[in-house]
């Protein structure tokens, strides 16, 4: 019930980003396109989700789209959800991973049929986690304690979005190089054992296309 892909040929690193604003406009329109419907996007940071949110508009400016603001009351935080219905034609929502909309969200059925990840979610450089990542660097494994865990774990919320019963289908479509490495896809729940691995937006179409014949 749950396709799994990961678009390995995009950088999302932060010296990448500019240049990655058009592949990743293209892969979501892609994944649209085969399906319409409501999707959350997710981005690392609002200044990410802000310069992929005006390409993906200037590009396709006919597929509606919401954005998650940095300041929302509870009815502003109502009403982005409420506006994901199951009629009314589709919805793309670019929204923060690690916030609200990332975790505790129940929208079932084809209230959502997708999530897409832009990115490994790492957290920001900070004294924290710099704390964190000199304490385990006595086993090698600073990085990993301080910024692939954290990172991978806000992956894993955005994703869980998608099935929230028995009865829902949808994707999830991750988008980054690093996704394919061993050391992500080490960090996978068993049951992602079927996830593939595309290039461009036209592949991902032709994959998304026989998932959702099925």
């Amino acid at each position: 019930r749950l396709g799994l892909y990961a678009a390995c040929r995009v950088s999302t690193r932060f010296k990448d980003r500019q240049k990655s604003l058009g592949e990743i406009a293209d892969l979501i329109a892609a994944a649209v396109a085969v399906r319409p419907g409501n999707y959350m996007v997710f981005f690392p940071s609002y200044a990410y989700l802000k310069a992929v949110y005006e390409q993906f508009a200037a590009d396709y400016p006919q597929i509606p789209t919401l954005v998650q603001e940095s300041e929302m009351d509870e009815a502003a935080r109502q009403a982005f959800l409420d506006s994901f219905q199951a009629e009314g034609g589709g919805l793309v929502g670019f929204c923060v991973l690690g916030g609200l909309y990332a975790e505790g969200v129940d929208l079932k059925g084809d209230r959502l049929i997708g999530a897409i990840v832009v990115g490994v979610g790492l957290p920001q450089v900070g004294p924290d986690q710099e704390i964190l990542k000199e304490y385990f660097d006595r086993d090698g494994q600073g990085f990993a304690y301080a910024y692939r865990y954290p990172g991978m774990h806000k992956v894993l919320q955005a994703a869980g979005r998608v099935i929230r019963d028995d009865g829902d289908k949808g994707i999830v479509l991750l988008i980054d190089d690093r996704f394919v490495s061993g050391a992500y896809r080490r960090l996978y729940p068993p049951q992602w054992g079927h996830m593939r691995f595309v290039g461009d937006g036209e592949e991902l179409g032709a994959a998304l296309k026989g998932f959702w014949a099925e």
